[in-house]
């Protein structure tokens, strides 16, 4: 079986019961999981996570912080999805959305919502992220080629 990709993303959560119930509300299904370790997977998305009780704050550079620190703090996870307007009209009736659902300079739609430990996540249109370029996308680096210049 391939990988679905090389870089996969693992969450430092202290409570699995709530990121189950909130991420299976997007639309990820559990694979597996152990007494410290979860993993979900929604198309070809995949997120760990790791702790699932006080013991994500005993972690060995983790737990350098404060409890207190806002989770994910400068980091943005993007999931991308199809009917992007369906799913936000879903999502908005439990998740807090942060911004709602516009259409960006890019010629995308997304909508960012915080989950429940306070990672930021964009939810936004499917699209081929790194394959050819559409016209649009193109323009946009095209227009910061000649803003360097």
């Amino acid at each position: 079986m391939a990988m679905l990709t090389d870089v996969y993303i693992e969450l430092h959560v202290p409570d699995f019961k709530k990121a189950i119930e909130f991420y299976s509300r997007l639309g990820f299904k559990l694979l597996w999981r152990t007494e410290d370790y979860l993993v979900m997977k929604r198309k070809r998305s995949v997120l760990n996570f790791y702790g699932g009780s006080e013991k994500v704050y005993r972690h060995s550079y983790f737990g350098r912080f404060s409890k207190n620190t806002k989770r994910g703090y400068g980091v943005e996870i993007i999931i991308p999805v199809d009917r992007v307007e369906r799913f936000y009209q879903s999502v908005r009736k439990f998740a807090k959305v942060v911004q709602p659902l516009e259409l960006k300079k890019w010629g995308r739609r997304d909508f960012r919502i915080v989950d429940p430990f306070g990672f930021y996540l964009r939810i936004t249109d499917r699209y081929e992220w790194v394959g050819k370029l559409d016209a649009r996308q193109r323009k946009l680096i095209d227009d910061y080629k000649m803003k360097l210049r």
